[in-house]
């Protein structure tokens, strides 16, 4: 079954895709919760006239984008928690946290475009990857550090 995204949705692709889902998929989740739609001729149409018209600002959000990735540049966040005595993190470092961080150092991230590639639980040095626009993506380092 093949659907018109109508937000972006991770792993699966960005607004205004046309992406492949199974049907069970696309016909009770994406298409009721208002995330998708059917992809006849007639939405891809009003699709492709949306796109159209929104190329102009579309550029300006990726501009946007890289500036901030630039802005950024090669910045580590440092994050502070309890751990153990042997270098395990109580829980585990979130999206949320680097988010926050980002926030104290004057870069606003949606913690929703932050992902690791392994999920910090010990004390160390991690990268994270922000999903900034479809296009542009930015490695950051996170060093999680005892309290």
């Amino acid at each position: 079954m093949e659907v018109i995204l109508t937000q972006d949705v991770t792993g699966l692709g960005y607004k205004n895709d046309t992406v492949k889902v199974k049907p069970g998929y696309g016909r009770n989740y994406l298409i009721p919760n208002g995330v998708a739609l059917i992809a006849n001729e007639s939405n891809k149409k009003r699709v492709a006239e949306d796109i159209r018209q929104a190329a102009h600002k579309a550029a300006k959000i990726k501009q946007d984008a890289e500036n901030l990735a630039a802005k950024i540049g090669e910045l580590t966040v440092e994050l502070r928690t309890k751990a153990g005595e042997t270098g395990k993190i109580f829980g585990a470092v979130t999206s949320l946290q680097v988010s926050d961080a980002l926030k104290a150092k004057g870069f606003d991230v949606d913690r929703r475009k932050i992902s690791f590639k392994e999920q910090p639980k010990e004390l160390g040095t991690y990268t994270a990857l922000l999903d900034l626009h479809k296009e542009v993506k930015h490695n950051i380092q996170v060093s999680v550090l005892a309290e």
